[in-house]
C-alpha cells in the first residue's frame, strides 16, 4: 500500500503541460526557502531526457533544484529514476524495460524527508502519466501536498489553467498558487492573463516577470499557511 503523509509539510509543483518552467519556479522557490534558514528536501524522483555524462543519465532538472537547496544528499536521493528518451517517464520506463510505480515514487520522495520542506516537482502536467500505474496527480494524492500550478503565460493559458484548478481540487488537494510564465513575448499586449484567473479564481495568481525576491517572498507567503 502506498504511503500517505496528511500533515508533511512541502509542496507538489505541477504544470498545465511540459515546458511551462516547473524547475526554474522549483529552483527559485528552493533558494529562497534555504536562504530563510527552511531546510528543503528537493525531489524529482523521476526525470527523463536525461543526457549521458561520463556514463552515466545526468538528470538536469534534479541537478539544479539540489543546487538550489544546498541539499547535503546525493543526486540520486533527488532523483533515483533517470532515462533518456524526452518522453512521458511511464513510456520511457516502459521501453526500457523497467517497473516503475507510483509507490516506489512516493517511498523515493519521503525517505530522509523528516523535518524538513519537502519540495517536490512532477514530470510533465498534472494529469500526465508518471509511472506505469499512475499519474502525476496520483503522486501528489498520495504525497498529500499543497499543489502549486506553473503554466506558460500565453493565449489559451486561462482554459489550461481552470482545467487544471478543477482537476486538481476534484482530487481533493489544496491550490497553493498559480505561477504564470512569460516564456515568449505576448502575441497581444491587451491580454492580462493574470487578472482575468484572480477574478475566477480564489488563490494567488503571480507573474515569473516579477522582481525575483518579490515572486518567491508573494510565493513562501501562500505556502507558508497552509505548510508551514
Amino acid at each position: 500500500m502506498i504511503r500517505q503523509t496528511p500533515s508533511l509539510p512541502g509542496i507538489f509543483i505541477t504544470g498545465t503541460s511540459t515546458g511551462v518552467g516547473k524547475t526554474y519556479i522549483g529552483v527559485l522557490l528552493a533558494k529562497a526557502l534555504t536562504e530563510k534558514q527552511f531546510p528543503v528536501v528537493p525531489r524529482k524522483p523521476v526525470e527523463s531526457g536525461c543526457d549521458f555524462v561520463q556514463g552515466e543519465l545526468l538528470p538536469s532538472d534534479a541537478q539544479a533544484l539540489m543546487q538550489a537547496a544546498a541539499y547535503g544528499g546525493t543526486l540520486a536521493d533527488v532523483c533515483p529514476y533517470r532515462f533518456q528518451p524526452p518522453i512521458s517517464p511511464a513510456r520511457a520506463a516502459r521501453l526500457a524495460h523497467t517497473q516503475l510505480t507510483t509507490e516506489q515514487l512516493v517511498d523515493a520522495c519521503l525517505d530522509n524527508s523528516e523535518g524538513h520542506f519537502l519540495l517536490v516537482e512532477g514530470a510533465g502536467g498534472f494529469y500526465s502519466p508518471i509511472t506505469g500505474d499512475g499519474l502525476n496527480a496520483d503522486l501528489a494524492v498520495a504525497l498529500q501536498l499543497p499543489v502549486l500550478l506553473v503554466a506558460e503565460n500565453t493565449l489559451g493559458v486561462l482554459n489550461q489553467v481552470l482545467l487544471n484548478v478543477e482537476a486538481i481540487r476534484t482530487r481533493g488537494l489544496e491550490l497553493a498558487g498559480i505561477v504564470l510564465n512569460k516564456l515568449n513575448d505576448d502575441p497581444d499586449g491587451q491580454m492580462d492573463n493574470a487578472t482575468d484567473l484572480r477574478e475566477q479564481l480564489d488563490c494567488g495568481v503571480y507573474l515569473q516577470e516579477f522582481n525575483r525576491s518579490q515572486l518567491s517572498d508573494a510565493l513562501i507567503d501562500a505556502i507558508a499557511t497552509r505548510t508551514l
